[in-house]
């Protein structure tokens, strides 16, 4: 059977073992039987730069490129990993894609995206998000010495944990509006996204036709992945510490 992958919101990071193992044996086992796997942002908890170069970075960059050779992987920016550029996405055997993308899924066009940009009710991050993307911002940060792009995103996640707290959660969630917006936009009545650490499959009406939403869960306590077939949409976790087969 044919089938597609999706994941998002893993968070990687040295301190999170049992994320890592989750993710290589899901990437050993599972994701070479797959027709494609889309990472949908936010696979790092921090990226600095793709001059970080680190045993920890290298391991997942060849856990993905050893399924790139069976299987395409794409990936989208998230707004813990913005930072990825080329040269880890060839390493990693990765095609980097537009932050929102259409593709022809078995049929139906879908939409594909981390999400943030739909949260529009979040304007201070908003903002930050505009900054963050545009052309100079990025170039300043990634010429700033490594130890200090490390201090400099310990302190960022410290802040938006404490920024979080305050916030209410429909204000971190999509804006349902914009949703609606962005999906006519591209014509669509499909569209799969991260971010939110939300998952569920909602339905809901684009231009007058019933449409669907596929929201994909982080990997804080378990792993999720999307299956996506012809005639199968499948939201479903994988334990830690179990090995799929």
């Amino acid at each position: 059977m044919s089938f597609t992958y999706f994941i998002a919101d893993l968070h990687l990071s040295e301190d999170r073992p049992d994320i890592t193992q989750c993710l290589l044996s899901f990437l050993d086992h599972e994701a070479p039987q797959a027709d494609a796997l889309y990472v949908l942002g936010d696979l790092f908890e921090v990226w600095i730069g793709d001059d970080n170069i680190t045993p920890f970075n290298n391991t997942i960059a060849d856990a993905f490129k050893a399924v790139s050779r069976t299987t395409p992987v794409y990936f989208i920016h998230g707004n813990r990993d913005f930072a990825i550029r080329e040269g880890w996405a060839t390493k990693a055997g990765m095609t980097l894609l537009p932050e929102q993308t259409v593709v022809n899924l078995y049929g139906e066009r879908t939409l594909l995206s981390h999400g943030d940009e739909l949260c529009t009710r979040d304007v201070a991050y908003q903002k930050f998000r505009k900054k963050s993307r545009g052309w100079w911002w990025p170039r300043l940060m990634l010429a700033l010495p490594l130890w200090y792009r490390r201090r400099v995103a310990e302190n960022g996640r410290r802040k938006s944990k404490l920024n979080q707290q305050g916030l209410k959660p429909e204000i971190m969630d999509v804006t349902p509006e914009e949703v609606v917006k962005t999906m006519a936009k591209y014509q669509v009545q499909r569209l799969i996204h991260g971010h939110t650490h939300r998952p569920q499959i909602h339905s809901l009406d684009v231009n007058g036709k019933p449409a669907t939403r596929i929201v994909l869960g982080d990997w804080y306590d378990q792993g999720s992945v999307l299956t996506v077939s012809a005639d199968k949409v499948l939201l479903e976790n994988r334990k830690f510490g179990t090995t799929s087969s």
